[in-house]
């Protein structure tokens, strides 16, 4: 029955002919491995339209909700991570498969006469095929492919003439949204493929029309496709499968953080066009010399290889040219690999990048899940992403953060003798355990150390070069700066170490930190209620187990309640509340009130420097007040500034 059937379709279509001729092509030389690349290209991309479609399905394109869409199929659809994975690294399978297909193509001469015109549109396939890759890349709306497709179009804009237009055109208007995403979905899944599968057609009928070319025909008898070529292309295409299968589940497709047109330190290009990004930093070159008119002419030579051909040494010639070009592609990918390994600035980037990709999953996440608004907001609102960056630009001119701006990068300033980078001095102390017991052990036992750093500062030096000190006979309100020599603090902490650092009163030093601490109110600390008591006692008393110390009401006489801003103050820092979330807020905003430093304060108020949500997010930060995270912190620099200053001091 089945034969029966068979033959009926044979007479109604043909197609047992139609296999014949597919299947049954003559290969002189017998079959070779060198000939899989084209059948390779052709799996990859019908792997790709397979993956597309069940992507497709679940993507939502628009700047609200294709980043989120994306999440959705990495994290909550049935082996979503696995199709997008596929889908991700075999494109970038095809980019290198087309580029060993090309190379075979020039070394064996098939692009000679009678195949002209097959090279030209194999020229045109490779033209579409990155044309796909640069559309796909923007698809999540991430931050990795918004600023590389950005780069990407802002060098369409200068096309000579017409590149404003243009680059206006492709990204539907002025600036990138909604417009862009759907008009790179567009091209990405209908205009691009559609292209791709008709000149296909065309090539692949052209290669039968011609026949392979073979340079040494007599290499072994002649044999036909099926089965011998067949077999070969399969094992071929099953290890590209493998590779991709291989980097999908040990590596997978990364989703960078929402789009945010706010800047991106981490951008780069996908690593088959960084050669190109890294020939654009050169000094000489422009982007309109070298993003358009040198890949022009490379191009256009490439394409003319047909032609030059006729000459004699034509094809040595050619040949040459591409060994020349595959030489350029590897030495600038590799060196632009190389410097970006090198430079604290980018790894520091990779680093935040990195932090933010793993974060917005936290918050994703939580029960309350992706607002309306889109899970850009999720970051933006967030102070353990936004609290760094708020630092470095407001902060780290005068402090670190352990050792660093806050985002992992060591401050450098330019040495007005020299004119080279140096590392930049702190002119401040060092918040990164800020309202810790740490901290408030190294302000009571080594104060002078503490704020060592105030004395980089200019106003510092002139002030102590004026003789403004207390030693000096000078009333309290007339010292303009604190002295972390000379100032009532130091001396307190220089006269009272040596009794609080005895072991016997390890317990009451350990007892005042504790209630010092608890000052704050921060959830995070768990506190022991009965040290905190005990350390109320020493303060309000200064009694230890053996012995005294000045008590620290003396001068904090609001030392031990609740902080409220009144503006009023006692000559002393208000340590009521100390660095709790009001504390700090009222601080930052105006260190120079008398409730703070008064007269002696050398800080500039943030008041009016910040957005109050700035702020907020900024003191929420210092209290760790956001939601848990099992994301680590920038590790610490101070080792390494330490060393640093030391050396640049030795020079």
């Amino acid at each position: 029955m089945i034969k029966n059937i068979l033959e009926w379709l044979n007479h109604r279509t043909g197609y047992k002919k139609i296999l014949r001729e597919a299947l049954y092509e003559r290969i002189p030389g017998g079959a070779r491995w060198r000939y899989v690349w084209g059948s390779t290209l052709v799996f990859t991309f019908a792997v790709q339209v397979i993956t597309g479609t069940f992507l497709l399905a679940a993507y939502s394109p628009s700047a609200q909700t294709a980043w989120e869409s994306v999440y959705f199929i990495d994290e909550v659809m049935f082996l979503g991570c696995i199709v997008r994975g596929i889908h991700h690294f075999s494109a970038q399978a095809m980019v290198v498969l087309l580029g060993i297909h090309l190379m075979q193509v020039i070394i064996d001469g098939a692009y000679k006469a009678p195949r002209e015109i097959n090279f030209w549109l194999g020229l045109i396939l490779m033209q579409i095929v990155l044309g796909l890759s640069l559309t796909g890349y923007l698809l999540p709306w991430d931050q990795k492919g918004y600023y590389a497709t950005k780069v990407s179009t802002n060098i369409l804009g200068a096309t000579p003439l017409i590149g404003p237009q243009l680059q206006e055109l492709v990204q539907g208007g002025p600036e990138y949204g909604h417009h862009t995403l759907t008009r790179f979905l567009a091209m990405h899944v209908v205009v691009l493929p559609a292209s791709l599968i008709g000149f296909l057609g065309l090539h692949i009928y052209l290669f039968r029309r011609h026949g392979i070319t073979v340079k040494d025909p007599y290499h072994a008898p002649d044999t036909t496709f099926w089965p011998n070529q067949v077999l070969k292309d399969g094992v071929a295409c099953l290890g590209v499968l493998a590779v991709v299968l291989f980097l999908t589940i040990f590596i997978g497709a990364q989703l960078s953080a929402p789009a945010n047109p706010e800047g991106y330190a981490a951008a780069r290009p996908e690593w088959y066009f960084l050669f190109l990004f890294r020939f654009l930093k050169f000094e000489a070159v422009g982007i309109p010399f070298g993003a358009i008119y040198v890949p022009g002419i490379l191009m256009t030579i490439i394409a003319l290889m047909p032609i030059i051909a006729w000459w004699k040494g034509g094809h040595k010639f050619n040949v040459g040219f591409m060994w020349f070009m595959a030489a350029c592609f590897f030495g600038l990918t590799t060196l632009a690999m190389i410097e970006d390994s090198t430079n604290p600035d980018h790894q520091a980037a990779i680093t935040e990048a990195n932090r933010d990709s793993q974060r917005i999953r936290e918050l994703a996440e939580r029960p309350s899940k992706i607002p309306v608004e889109g899970a850009v907001t999720l970051l933006r609102d967030d102070p353990f992403t936004q609290g760094p960056r708020i630092f470095a630009k407001h902060c780290a001119t005068c402090h670190r953060y352990d050792g660093h701006d806050g985002r992992g990068r060591i401050p450098m300033e330019t040495n007005d003798r020299t004119e080279k980078q140096v590392v930049s001095l702190p002119t401040a102390t060092d918040l990164g355990n800020f309202g810790s017991r740490e901290w408030m052990r190294s302000i009571i036992i080594d104060y002078s150390n503490h704020f060592a750093a105030l004395k980089n500062a200019a106003w510092y030096t002139k002030a102590k070069n004026m003789g403004q000190s207390t030693k000096d006979g000078k009333s309290y309100d007339e010292v303009y700066y604190l002295d972390p020599e000379t100032s009532e603090m130091a001396d307190w902490s220089k006269a009272n170490n040596k009794q609080l650092l005895k072991p016997v009163n390890k317990d009451s030093l350990a007892a005042l930190l504790e209630f010092m601490v608890s000052q704050s109110g921060r959830k995070d600390l768990q506190l022991d209620k009965r040290s905190v008591k005990k350390g109320w006692f020493v303060a309000n008393n200064g009694t230890l187990a053996v012995g005294e110390i000045e008590a620290c009401t003396g001068c904090h006489e609001t030392l031990g309640n609740k902080f409220e801003s009144t503006g009023q103050g006692t000559g002393y820092p208000d340590l009521a509340g100390y660095g709790s979330f009001e504390w700090l807020m009222d601080f930052i905003s105006n260190p120079g009130s008398n409730q703070h430093y008064g007269v002696m304060n050398r800080m500039p108020g943030f008041g009016n420097r910040m957005t109050k949500k700035e702020l907020e997010l900024l003191v929420k930060w210092f209290v760790k007040d956001y939601y848990p995270t099992s994301v680590n912190d920038y590790p610490s620099k101070k080792m390494e500034l330490t060393l640093t200053l030391k050396e640049q001091q030795s020079l």
